[in-house]
């Protein structure tokens, strides 16, 4: 189930990506202040870039938003302004939620 797809900005690089206001919040429990998501992220091609990483999805700028985690990502899949990430949730034994990223 998609959870939102998003074309990065340099913002979303540096200072954490913000979750665009029509995401599907359902599969995220609700919460207050931060959150630990367990994601496997994969290529568009579908190769795993990585072990499954824990985001950090935090309240606390007033918006939900990706912290601790999400840098790792962003700097090993080599995300630029204009590539897209797409995250969902895929129950499996290793994570709940999987990222696609796609490098424009």
């Amino acid at each position: 189930m998609e959870i939102f797809t998003k074309k990065l900005t340099s913002i979303d690089l540096e200072r954490g990506l913000v979750l665009p206001p029509d995401s599907n919040l359902e599969p995220l429990q609700p919460f207050h202040g931060t959150i630990e998501l367990s994601t496997i992220v994969e290529s568009s091609a579908g190769t795993r870039l990585r072990d499954p990483v824990t985001i950090h999805c935090s309240t606390r700028s007033g918006k939900l938003a990706f912290t601790r985690g999400w840098y790792a990502i962003a700097r090993d899949a080599g995300l630029k302004s204009g590539d897209i990430v797409t995250f969902y949730q895929e129950v499996n034994g290793e994570a709940r939620y999987k990222m696609r990223v796609r490098n424009v």
